[in-house]
Order: C-alpha cells, then structure tokens, then sequence
C-alpha cells in the first residue's frame, strides 16, 4: 500500500501542531494534500451552503467519510476526492509544489477553489 505505516496515522496527526489542522504546517507530502483538499472543501462548503448532509446526498459519499476527510482523520481514495469535487463542481486536488511556491499557499488555495463556473 501506498503511504505504508504512515497511513495508520491519520493526516492531522501529523502536522506539527494537529489544533491548526487544515492549515497547520506538514512536511509529509500526502498529508499536505489531504490537508489542502480539507481546506478546499471546506472552503466552497462554505460558499456554496452544502452541509455534510446536502454533500452526502449529492456525492454519493457517505456523510462520516465527509466529516472525517475534514477534520484530518482519513486518507481519501481518489474516487472519494473525485465525487466531492464533482458534487461541488470544484478542483479538490491540490495543484504542483511549483504552483504552491510561485503562488503562495493562500493565492494557490483560492486559485484551486474556484469553480468551473468561475473561470468560465
């Protein structure tokens, strides 16, 4: 498996200070991602009004598995990332460490967030 023992620990685990989760500092790579697909998705949550609930129903991913992916507590499958993306019409995925360094994490978390609509 992919992550080997350090998926046993959850992703907020190990950033170095897990109470600032999703926005703490990582130095492991996976964990960053995760904890930028929680930031995103809680982020367009938030603008567009979806509760875990309205999510679940239009991701067809269940409602735990919403709540744990926020708050650090899994490692998402790709397919997982994917539904809520598409139930949200957003980019999860975070973009290349490039893109991080060129943009800022703050500039490249809102570039992410956008919607299709957005960049129509």
């Amino acid at each position: 498996m992919v992550g080997g023992m350090n998926r046993r620990t959850p992703p907020r685990k190990l950033a170095r200070d897990p109470e600032t989760w999703p926005h703490g500092e990582l130095t492991d790579p996976g964990a960053a991602a995760v904890q930028h697909i929680a930031a995103a998705l809680a982020g367009v949550m938030g603008e567009q009004g979806f509760s875990l609930r309205t999510l679940a129903d239009a991701s067809g991913v269940n409602r735990q598995a919403i709540a744990d992916l926020l708050a650090g507590r899994s490692w998402p499958d790709v397919a997982t990332v994917a539904r809520l993306g598409s139930a949200t019409d957003t980019v999860l995925w975070p973009q290349t460490v490039a893109c991080e360094r060129e943009m800022g994490h703050e500039a490249s978390l809102r570039a992410r967030t956008r919607t299709h609509r957005d960049r129509a």
